[in-house]
């Protein structure tokens, strides 16, 4: 595809001379037969969209625009998909700058719309009608995707140490040509966009945490900024996605940057966390804990060979550092990833049993880990680069951490593994002695562990549409009462997500990644997952969130008197009995083939 610079010159960018930015002042100007998105400092820079088709025509300097019905601003284009009727462009119509990235503002994506170019729709039979209402109901749940960052002036894919070793002249590209393809969240709604050559308008999403801090640390102002990268090879919510796939992806595979900026260096730290690799799942049947079924398949060992020789083409050395109980159904899950791991000589496996040694409020024990590992850690190393970013140090492989869900046992992990660098990155650039730590530091090392609850809560609700669990433990190195009460009312929570919205939720993102094929010709989804009448859900639903909401206010008034507990108990008696009665009737309902499962 040919390029062409659609960019502004940057001369304060040390790494090229020319840099591309993205058109960031746009408006949406409607009218009765088409949209047009444009530029707002230069109108003849942009495209119409034909409402009926969806037709697509870059603007030029000829055309004249007569008034339109309604004119507003927008902050970008997340792109375009076609459904029965026609084609839907989807553009962020709020975002807010949350910090910068090497120096570039980051935004986060606050709401997103959808524009129908539909007008096609009175024309067709009443199944597709309905197929195409389905289809729409799931934009609007694409509209409220949470997690979403971006960046006008520079990729934000691609981690410190990789962005320095591209070939001269990468930053000369569009945005999008920079990007790395497994995190660009948007990356199959692009098609149409790229096909037009419209650079300018095109943005790579990366859903994920953007979290940063200023701090300062012995006198001197230190930034610390922590992002991380959800993959969109084999994206999706908690209980649909679980284990990899054929080609040895796995779900809830993250990519975390912890980025330290100092006047004279910068360094990075890197680490991974991944659902276990091997072909397994967990169908949803409305119990709390459905069961953990392993597929026994003839590639196992080829799928788990690719998966990591994927992580040592791009890491280097791999630590592969399991999470998970020894007993149960997780024990039997870890035994078989043990198995596997010990057909491949050139990665290091460490099963550390989280719950056994750390409890529910030991987390001075990760020094148990720490101890076994250390000295890979040390090996592995970090990137560190001076202000003329000559290399002083380069990170030579990475630990993959994962757990069941690669969450909560995870994210304290990963916190505990990032400080220890970082106390290794403060002493290596000075800021530090030998014996200082940033553990310490009073409300600066408070500053730091924030990022990571604030992390770990975005990641999870991702994941599991709920703020984390064991949040406590990273933030304050043990658990309290209330930390308890708001994971048991998050684990509830998340039993009800998973039933009831998570499947919905999860149709939704296999549309918009391009796993799923809509088309006059394709099937209905509605013969494909035989959905059926569920007239007791939206009581039951209803029933259950608001025993839930009242269970949970109570617990936290029941220590002002008896009345209060009593309440407790009634209201958590209550919502164990709707739970009874959705589980009772709507098992069919959970169970049943979604979109995900055409894949």
């Amino acid at each position: 595809m040919e390029e062409r610079e659609i960019g502004i010159k940057d001369e304060s960018s040390p790494s090229s001379a020319t840099n591309f930015r993205l058109f960031d002042e746009m408006e949406l100007l409607e009218f009765k037969d088409k949209y047009v998105i444009r530029r707002i400092s230069s109108p003849n820079e942009g495209f119409s969209a034909n409402r009926f088709d969806g037709d697509i025509q870059p603007l030029n300097s000829d055309d004249v625009l007569e008034s339109p019905v309604k004119t507003s601003k927008i902050c970008g284009v997340v792109g375009t998909i076609r459904l029965v009727a026609g084609m839907y462009i989807i553009v962020i119509t709020s975002s807010k700058e949350v910090g910068t990235y090497h120096g570039s503002p980051i935004h986060r994506v606050e709401s997103m719309k959808y524009l129908p170019c539909n007008l096609a729709l009175k024309e067709l039979s009443t199944q597709d009608k309905k197929d195409e209402a389905y289809f729409t109901n799931l934009l609007r749940v694409v509209e409220s995707t949470p997690g979403l960052y971006y960046s006008y002036e520079t990729d934000i894919t691609v981690n410190l140490q990789r962005r320095l070793k591209l070939a001269a002249g990468w930053q000369n590209k569009p945005i999008w040509k920079q990007a790395d393809p497994r995190y660009v969240w948007n990356r199959a709604l692009l098609d149409e966009l790229i096909e037009h050559k419209l650079d300018g308008f095109i943005i790579s999403l990366v859903q994920g945490s953007f979290q940063t801090a200023e701090l300062t640390l012995n006198n001197a102002p230190v930034t610390i900024t922590l992002i991380s990268r959800r993959c969109t090879r084999r994206l999706g919510t908690r209980m649909w996605r679980r284990g990899a796939n054929l080609e040895g992806d796995a779900a809830n595979f993250i990519e975390t940057e912890q980025l330290l900026e100092l006047k004279d260096f910068k360094s990075s730290f890197l680490q991974v966390r991944g659902s276990i690799p091997l072909l397994w799942e967990q169908i949803v049947d409305l119990s709390y804990k459905p069961r953990l079924n392993i597929i026994n398949h003839q590639d196992t060992s080829k799928i788990v060979e690719r998966h990591f020789n994927d992580l040592s083409q791009r890491y280097g050395e791999i630590l592969a550092l399991d999470l998970t109980d020894e007993h149960g159904a997780e024990g039997k899950l870890s035994s078989a990833y043990a198995t596997e791991m010990k057909k491949l000589p050139n990665v290091r496996y460490v099963p550390f049993r989280f719950h056994s040694i750390c409890g529910k409020s030991s987390f001075d024990n990760l020094h148990v880990l720490y101890d076994e590992i250390s000295e890979d850690f040390g090996k592995q190393g970090y990137f560190l680069v001076d202000s003329g970013e000559n290399v002083l140090e380069e990170q030579r492989g990475v630990i993959r951490s994962n757990c069941i869900d690669c969450l909560d046992r995870t994210n304290v992990t990963q916190s505990y593994l990032a400080r220890l660098s970082l106390d290794l990155q403060l002493r290596r650039s000075g800021v530090f002695s030998h014996e200082d730590t940033i553990s310490i530091c009073g409300e600066e090392f408070d500053k730091f562990k924030i990022l990571w609850v604030e992390q770990g809560d975005e990641l999870s609700i991702e994941y599991t549409g709920t703020h984390a669990l064991k949040r406590d433990l990273v933030r304050y190195g043990k658990q309290t009462l209330g930390g308890l009460i708001t994971d048991g009312m998050s684990a509830v929570s998340r039993y009800y997500l998973n039933n009831f919205q998570d499947g919905v939720r999860q149709d939704a993102i296999d549309l918009i990644s391009g796993r799923y094929s809509v088309g006059r010709n394709n099937p209905s989804p509605f013969q494909l997952n035989a959905f059926e009448s569920l007239s007791y859900l939206p009581v039951a639903s209803a029933l259950l969130i608001g025993g839930l909401t009242l269970t949970s206010f109570s617990l936290n008034q029941v220590g002002r008197n008896a009345q209060q507990f009593v309440s407790s108990v009634l209201w958590a008696g209550v919502t164990a009995g709707v739970m009874a009665l959705v589980k009772a009737n709507g098992r069919q309902f959970c169970s049943r083939p979604r979109l995900c499962g055409l894949i």
